[in-house]
């Protein structure tokens, strides 16, 4: 009988439990889906498989160009083994396109293009639904230094650049993400990497002929099986046979 894992934080989508070697977590992907701050709820079957699969499709593409993640490998079907790091209180939204809050926000009707990517913050709080804050807000209350959001937002626009060309070239518009980031000490050094995921629950994306979603707003918006529009966006991406149409946990290696 295996030992029982100690369970260190379990969240919405995800569970991380104690790693196998010093400085490392196990990153368990959930079936769970939710939405408005967890009050739309529901379990979707083959969800968490799929994500772990392409977060680390994703993550090890960012490594591969030089942009440090915690990410080291994939263990099962729903776990990875993750680098520990202490997270900064915040999600980092990169935005290309007007969707969602800042539709609303600003009266822009969704799909405009913005004029440039557009990096704002929210403070990771789901008691009080993870609000909107300032760089102002950010420096006064410690959770970053000028010089971290600096980095930041280097680091958000270089997934932005990464992401895009790789979802275009699947036929997929990046419309918005959200990033995690969290510091690591190599010694007495201290920088930043990405850390949590990146999968379609942190994407909105959008096919690029017909404006069909592949995210996390086909569960939000009752638009249809959320599981076939991550298993499209997988398949388009190469890590699924061309004919798959919905998942078969067995599909994926």
């Amino acid at each position: 009988m295996a030992p029982r894992r100690k369970k260190v934080y379990e969240g919405k989508a995800k569970i991380l439990y104690e790693g196998t070697e010093p400085g490392t977590l196990i990153q368990y992907f959930k079936d769970d889906a939710t939405a408005f701050n967890a009050q739309k709820r529901a379990t979707i079957e083959g969800k968490g498989v799929l994500n772990n699969r392409l977060s680390e499709f994703f993550m090890n593409g960012l490594t591969n160009i030089g942009v440090p993640n915690h990410f080291i490998r994939r263990i099962n079907m729903r776990e990875q083994l993750i680098r520990q790091v202490e997270i900064i209180p915040l999600e980092v939204i990169v935005r290309n396109f007007a969707a969602g809050s800042l539709s609303k926000r600003l009266g822009l009707e969704e799909g405009t293009l913005l004029p440039r990517p557009i990096v704002e913050y929210s403070y990771k709080n789901d008691e009080l639904g993870d609000p909107m804050v300032s760089e102002e807000y950010v420096i006064a209350f410690g959770w970053a230094t000028q010089q971290d959001l600096d980095d930041i937002i280097s680091l958000a626009l270089r997934v932005n650049d990464f992401l895009s060309g790789v979802f275009y070239g699947a036929g997929i518009k990046l419309i918005d993400f959200k990033i995690e980031i969290g510091r690591v000490w190599d010694n007495d050094f201290m920088r930043l990497i990405v850390a949590d995921e990146i999968s379609p629950d942190s994407c909105r994306l959008w096919d690029v002929k017909t404006g069909q979603k592949l995210d996390k707003d086909v569960f939000r918006r009752d638009l249809g099986n959320l599981t076939d529009a991550y298993t499209e966006v997988a398949r388009r991406l190469g890590l699924m046979p061309a004919n798959t149409t919905s998942l078969k946990p067995t599909a994926i290696n």
